[in-house]
């Protein structure tokens, strides 16, 4: 199983970082010890004093493939979750002033929460909504229209480079909002107005 992650696939949150708009998808991966199941708690790393949240909707892969047509790239998904993608932002920081991979940043143990999984919306124009609540109040909002790079082309570049197993997750982007937790923080998230996940912080 692979935790397949992309960036910056919201305009304004690559601008809130000061970061280019990609013109392709800029991917990363997070091992399977990353994953943060079942409402369990997130303890703070000591390795770390700048943990930022970053919500995301999060697709599962159902079926096998390399190469994945466009017209074929909807039938590799049939359920949606939210995870947050924990990032350890000064070490991440420091990464890039080095011009080092990012892997201690991002796929640290426990740094891929994920929620439950529902079946996917029916597609519509108004797109799937999305947000995160901290401690009762609303820090990120998004909505899968607002995505660079939609879930099908997304389908379609990773099965270029990686072959889609079933199992897969992908993390598909955060817009806009992200920043630090710290210990006693309670996160909740929601897809159109229904509530997935639950993390505290620890």
């Amino acid at each position: 199983m692979k935790i397949i992650c992309v960036g910056r696939n919201y305009v304004d949150h690559a601008k809130e970082l000061n970061n280019p708009v990609p013109k392709q998808p800029l991917l990363f991966m997070k091992p399977s010890t990353a994953l943060l199941l079942e409402e369990k708690p997130f303890y703070y790393p000591e390795f770390s004093n700048e943990i930022h949240y970053e919500l995301e909707l999060v697709l599962r892969i159902v079926k096998n493939g390399r190469h994945v047509q466009p017209k074929f790239a909807r039938g590799y998904y049939e359920q949606l979750a939210l995870g947050i993608d924990f990032t350890a932002r000064d070490i991440q920081r420091k990464c890039k002033e080095k011009g080092h991979p990012w892997e201690k940043a991002k796929g640290f143990d426990h740094s891929a929460c994920l929620s439950r999984f529902i079946d996917f919306p029916v597609p519509g124009k108004e797109g799937i909504n999305f947000r995160l609540l901290k401690n009762s109040q609303e820090v990120q909002t998004g909505n899968s229209n607002d995505m660079i790079f939609d879930f099908d082309y997304l389908i379609q570049d990773i099965s270029k480079y990686f072959k889609l197993q079933i199992g897969d997750l992908i993390y598909t982007g955060t817009p806009a909002g992200v920043g630090p937790v710290t210990i006693g923080d309670l996160l909740e998230g929601y897809v159109n107005g229904q509530k997935l996940l639950h993390c505290e912080i620890k």
